[in-house]
This record gives structure tokens, C-alpha cells and sequence, in this order.
């Protein structure tokens, strides 16, 4: 391997300065090594002792002083003007959401069926897909408006659709401004911006819950502000990015004739970062529909309530078939979008004759004002007819999970114990039943060997927060649990990444089916993993695991596809064989990436906290869950919700810490391109916006 020193390719890192960053890297991980042998030692001379272990439903003077906080919210609905700003702003949600409902969805009485009946609403959607699309988009949703109505949820599914785009059509109002600002490089309040963004991003959903009910009340008003809210990052920082992004030179040629701001924007920037832009709505959107899934738990109407009913009985089947209608609509709204996005680039190359698309238009739109009529007039255009269809898959869902639960019970539960007994177990141990200081101390230091300085203060001051909130070893079992996770995300993502990497036809198989993962809500994946594994806090680590290893296969296929081929040939001409030109070069050329892989695996774990709480997962998702569904646990559900947040940003941060530290000085030249964007741009680092 020594002719890889002597024969740099142009633009590469000198072998000095390479062999620099190995060293550093060897010493970082020894500290490592050291730091936990030591901690080691401590937990097994003081296992058990000040863990702040919190005995079952026992509560702490803070989540009672919490409770009774929320008891006095509530006494002051009439008389507090905050909390009547916020009812009269959910009440003006509601008002449009029940406008809508009736127009599409629910009776309008005295009419037995609504204003506009099934058959309406499906040729408007079709031709809603042609005309910002394509005729396949037009299929595509016509075949799932068709599915909604088939499998019996057509209202449900309507309901879904109307919460989530009543939320986006606010977040788009209020989001793309703040990109503008954000992307034009305001002079007040970026930073404050960007602080919040960071921290809406590494929230998990299900925290943005209890407040949003305590300010707004429950049901729709609930549904469309906790949608809004965690909906409204992924524009802004998207679409900001790509107004920063349009090329300076572009900017100082067009500033010269003499410009004013408003044209530069206008005339320049914004049509310059289109398609950015558009890339940020649809993120937007898939977040919308995320979160408009999870809002069934604030008695939020859409499909993810018959999914919950179903979850709470242990019904796989009755799961499965809303579920599956979930991400059908996933999968029409993200094709719908990023058709959209490309569609005027495809007319600027040529094709088909536009007179001829405009003619087509036309007459659709023709057709779409008969089928409304029908379906304003005959019942049987205004109402879906019922079929068996839906309850005849459910039943063939639970045969199939009966049997394979049946067939592969010693495979499931091997696996389940082996990494109970091998991972879970020990790890949980070193956590939460050593000392609390013992814990917080081998954090603290860990986190200095990472990321030096920021890391450690960001440790210091989160570690902090969680002793604060009184759940300290509810937070130390939830933490094993995300990186048990974790580490599992992180083996999937490098065998599949290297292999898609090196493989093109592992990759064009492969990536599609990544691309479908990232689309389906979370609240999706426990069905087929309860199925499989039953209620336990393993269940929970897959479900984490399924939901967080797709963008972590992409993003190290992208850094090992990175490393350039003039090096890899290099590699080749000294004998290396293929597992050394894996682990001697692609992969350390690449740690950045995985760096970032981690981080994100991280954070969508950690996402899957709180959802895993209605699946055995116990700990701070437990708690978090029964503050939801019990008033008197409200103050220690909003702590553990606050102390799963402080694992977000802590884990966040040293990500990024030890991240920054890996791409100083030109590390980062090994990057994909669009790993080398998320870095530089830090847009977006958390579930919301995908990666």
C-alpha cells in the first residue's frame, strides 16, 4: 500500500497530511477504548448505586409542579388571552376543516352525501395529476384515489389528505418567506432562526403533542397545528438553501445592469432555485402526511386512527390495510411533486406537442365538470359503493402473519434474544445502573474525545437538563435502546451501501426501494414488526431500525461512491484485494459520510422513541405515552418529552462535532456531492427533511 503515499491523484490531500488525520483518528478511538475500559471498571464496583432510578408511576415534586401548570392553562381558557388567541386559532382550523370535509368527505345535511361525491373527487384528482405532471402521475392517482374508496376508507383517506394540505398551505405561507430571508442572508434573527430550525428538526414527533393539545385543544385543530409545525422546517431550509446556493457570478452579472434587490430575487434567485424549491415542498409534504398519521394519538381524524384502533388490539390485519393505503399515499404525493418539479425541464428539451396537452386539458376538464355533476346527483356517484374488499385483506394479512409468526417463531426469537442477551442487556447495565455522575462523567468525556470542545459543552449542558427532569434513568435506558439501534442501522447501511456502491445493479434495484422507505410514515412501520416480534422493547429497536436504515444506505453509498476511481485504480495496481480496497481505502476515504449516516441514523431512531412507547419499548417513550392518555401523568409525560428532546440535541450535536472534525483541512474530498451539501449547507440533519 505504500505506492498509494507516493502516487497522490491532482487536488488530493497530501499523504502527510492523510496519514495526519489516520493518527488522529487511531488516538481518538484508543481514548475511546480507555474511557469505557475505566468506566468499566467503575460500574463494576458500584452497579446499582445512585442510578435516580424513578419506581413505577411515581412522580417527582418537578412533573407535579408541571400538571398543576397545565391545570391552571386550562382553568384560564376564558380569561388568559394567550390561550384564547390559540382556541380561536384552532377554531378557525376547524371551521375550514369542517368546510372541507363536507365538500369532499362527510354528509353536508340535510344532503345524506357530501357536495361534491367520490366520483367528482376523482376525476378532479386525475386530472390534477395530468395537468401539473404527466398521464402517468394521472394513473398513479387515479388507481389510489380508486384504492381509498376499494379497501373502504374513503372518507378517512379524504380527512387524511385535507389535514395535510390545509397544514402545508399554511407552512408554504409562512415558510417561504422566512427561506427568502434565510436564503438572502438577513442581517437580524438567522441565527435565532436557524437555532429553532435545528431544534424542531431534532424533536421527535411525538413531543410536539402534549403542548400543541394543551394550547389548541384536541382533533382537528391539534392535527393541523402539530402538522404545521413539524411540516414548516424542511421548506425553509430547502428552499432557503437554494436561493444561498445560485451562483455568485450569476448574481454580480445581473447587478450590474443596475438591478434593485426586489428584481434580483424576483428575476434571478427564485427562478434560479425552482427546482430547489420545489424539492422543499415536497419535503414539506411527506412530513405533513408524517405527522398528520401521528396526530390520530390527539384524537386527530384521517387514517391513522383506524390504525390505532387496530394497534391498541394487537390487529395486525385491521392495521395492514389502512396502513398500506398510508403509504400508497405517501407514494402518490412524493411522485406527484417530484414529477411536477420536472416537468417544465422536460417540456424546455421537447416532446410531445404542447397544443395537443392543452387540447387534452381541455377536454378533461370538460369531463370533470360532468362527474361533478353526477356526483351532486345520483347517490351512486356520490357515495362509494361498500365492498368486501378491505376486511377480506385483513384476513388474509392475519393468516400470513399467523403463519409466518408460526413457521419462523425460533428465528424471530433467536434473534430477538441474541441481541437481547449480546447487545441490549450489557449496554443497559454500563448506562443506567451505574451511578448517575459515573454515567454523565464517561458521557461527558466520550463526547470530548468526538468532538472536542463543542461536543462536550453541548453534553454538559443537555446531561444537565435530563438530571434536571428528574428521569435520569428512564433517559440512560432509552439512550441504550438508540444506540443498540443504531449500531444495527449502521451495519445495514455500510454491507448495502459498499455493495450499492460497487455494484450498479445492486444500486438501481436497490434505491428505489430506499426512496419507497423514506416515504412511509413511522407510524407504518410497527405494524408488520409487532407482527413479528409482539410487544417488547425489541420490537420497538426494529421498528427504529427498519425506519432510520434507508437514509443511512444512501448516504454511505454516496460516500464511498465519492472516492474517486483515479484512487481506487491506484489501490488496484498495488495487489489489493477486494476487501482491503474496502477497508484500506473506500471506507476511511468515506468516514465522513458515515459520520453523517450516523448522525441521521441517530435521529431517526430516536424519532421512533415515543411510537415504540405503545409497543413495549417503556422507559421515556412509556412515559411519554401515558402522559398523553392520563391527565394526572401530564407533568411527567411533558418531562420525558423534554428530556427526549436533550438526547436529540445532544446526540445532534456531537454528531456534527465529531462531523466538523473529520472534514477539517480537506477530508471531505472523498464526499458524495450531496453528502458535501448537507454538510456545508447543514440542510436539513433531522427526519423532517430527510436526507
Amino acid at each position: 500500500m505504500t505506492t498509494l503515499a507516493t502516487r497522490p491523484e491532482p487536488g488530493a490531500p497530501a499523504p502527510v497530511e492523510a496519514e495526519s488525520r489516520g493518527s488522529v483518528a487511531a488516538r481518538r478511538w484508543a481514548w475511546t477504548a480507555v474511557i469505557v475500559a475505566v468506566w468499566v471498571v467503575v460500574w463494576k464496583v458500584t452497579e446499582g448505586t445512585r442510578t435516580l432510578a424513578l419506581p413505577g408511576r411515581e412522580h417527582t415534586d418537578l412533573h407535579q409542579q408541571l400538571t398543576e401548570f397545565r391545570d391552571s392553562v386550562l382553568a384560564s381558557r376564558d380569561t388568559n388571552p394567550i390561550v384564547q388567541a390559540t382556541y380561536q386559532i384552532g377554531e378557525w382550523f376547524v371551521s375550514v376543516f369542517d368546510w372541507l370535509t363536507r365538500m369532499i368527505s362527510i354528509p353536508d345535511f340535510p344532503r345524506p352525501v357530501p357536495q361534491i361525491g367520490w366520483l367528482g373527487v376523482l376525476a378532479a384528482a386525475v386530472w390534477t395529476g395530468y395537468a401539473v405532471a404527466s398521464w402517468r402521475i394521472a394513473v398513479l392517482v387515479g388507481a389510489a384515489f380508486a384504492a381509498f374508496g376499494i379497501f373502504g376508507y374513503w372518507s378517512d383517506s379524504m380527512d387524511l389528505l385535507i389535514i395535510t394540505f390545509v397544514a402545508v398551505a399554511v407552512a408554504t405561507l409562512i415558510g417561504l418567506p422566512l427561506a427568502v430571508y434565510y436564503g438572502t442572508g438577513g442581517r437580524v434573527g438567522v441565527g435565532i432562526i436557524t437555532t429553532i430550525l435545528d431544534l424542531m428538526q431534532t424533536m421527535p414527533t411525538f413531543v410536539y403533542l402534549g403542548p400543541i393539545v394543551l394550547f389548541f385543544g384536541i382533533g382537528a385543530s391539534a392535527a393541523v397545528v402539530c402538522t404545521l409545525i413539524y411540516a414548516l422546517p424542511p421548506i425553509v431550509r430547502i428552499a432557503g438553501h437554494g436561493i444561498r446556493s445560485v451562483s455568485p457570478t450569476t448574481i454580480e452579472a445581473t447587478d450590474s445592469s443596475g438591478q434593485t434587490a426586489r428584481q434580483r430575487l424576483t428575476k434571478v434567485q427564485l427562478p434560479m432555485a425552482r427546482a430547489t424549491i420545489v424539492v422543499g415542498l415536497n419535503q414539506t409534504i411527506m412530513a405533513a402526511l408524517s405527522m398528520a398519521t401521528l396526530a390520530a394519538y390527539v384524537d386527530g381524524p384521517g387514517l391513522g386512527k383506524p390504525v390505532l384502533r387496530a394497534l391498541v388490539k394487537n390487529d395486525v390485519g385491521g392495521a395492514f390495510v389502512p396502513g398500506l393505503l398510508i403509504v400508497l399515499m405517501a407514494i402518490m404525493l412524493d411522485r406527484s411533486t417530484t414529477a411536477a418539479s420536472e416537468r417544465a425541464a422536460k417540456a424546455a428539451r421537447g416532446g410531445a406537442d404542447p397544443r395537443i396537452r392543452r387540447i387534452v386539458l381541455a377536454v378533461g376538464l370538460v369531463a370533470v365538470g360532468v362527474c361533478i355533476y353526477l356526483s351532486r346527483t345520483y347517490t351512486w356517484a356520490a357515495r362509494f359503493p361498500e365492498t368486501e374488499v378491505g376486511p377480506k385483506s385483513a384476513d388474509q394479512v392475519d393468516r400470513f402473519f399467523e403463519w409466518f409468526t408460526g413457521t419462523f417463531d425460533g428465528v424471530t426469537g433467536g434473534l430477538k434474544d441474541f441481541v437481547t442477551s449480546v447487545l441490549l442487556n450489557p449496554l443497559q447495565s454500563l448506562l443506567a445502573e451505574s451511578p448517575w455522575f459515573v454515567t454523565a462523567a464517561g458521557l461527558c468525556a466520550l463526547a470530548f474525545v468526538l468532538g472536542r470542545g463543542r461536543a462536550l459543552v453541548a453534553a454538559v449542558v443537555c446531561l444537565a437538563g435530563i438530571w434536571y427532569f428528574d428521569l435520569w434513568h428512564d433517559a440512560m435506558i432509552t439512550l441504550n435502546m438508540v444506540l443498540v439501534a443504531t449500531l444495527m442501522v449502521m451495519v445495514l447501511a455500510i454491507v448495502f451501501g459498499v455493495w450499492m456502491a460497487r455494484r450498479r445493479a445492486v444500486d438501481l434495484a436497490l434505491r428505489p426501494l430506499l426512496d419507497a422507505g423514506q416515504t412511509i410514515p413511522p407510524f407504518v412501520y410497527l405494524i408488520p414488526v409487532l407482527a413479528l416480534f409482539g410487544p417488547t422493547r425489541f420490537t420497538a429497536i426494529i421498528a427504529g431500525v427498519v425506519y432510520a436504515a434507508p437514509v443511512a444506505i444512501k448516504l454511505v453509498a454516496d460516500g464511498i461512491q465519492g472516492v474517486s476511481p483515479a484512487t481506487l485504480e491506484a489501490s488496484r495496481s498495488t495487489g489489493c484485494t477486494t476487501w482491503q480496497e474496502i477497508t484500506k481505502v473506500q471506507l476511511p476515504m468515506a468516514r465522513s459520510s458515515l459520520v453523517l449516516a450516523t448522525n441521521q441514523g441517530l435521529l431517526y431512531v430516536l424519532s421512533m422513541v415515543v411510537i415504540g412507547g405503545l409497543v413495549g419499548a417503556g422507559a421515556l417513550g412509556y412515559d411519554a405515552v401515558l402522559g398523553f392518555s392520563r391527565s394526572e401523568e401530564w407533568g411527567k409525560g411533558a418531562a420525558a418529552g423534554i428530556t427526549i428532546v436533550l438526547l436529540g440535541v445532544m446526540i445532534d450535536r456531537i454528531c456534527r462535532a465529531a462531523a466538523a472534525q473529520d472534514t477539517t483541512g480537506g477530508a471531505d474530498r472523498g464526499l458524495g456531492s450531496r453528502t458535501r451539501a448537507l454538510l456545508r449547507s447543514r440542510a436539513p440533519l433531522g427526519p423532517a427533511g430527510g436526507a
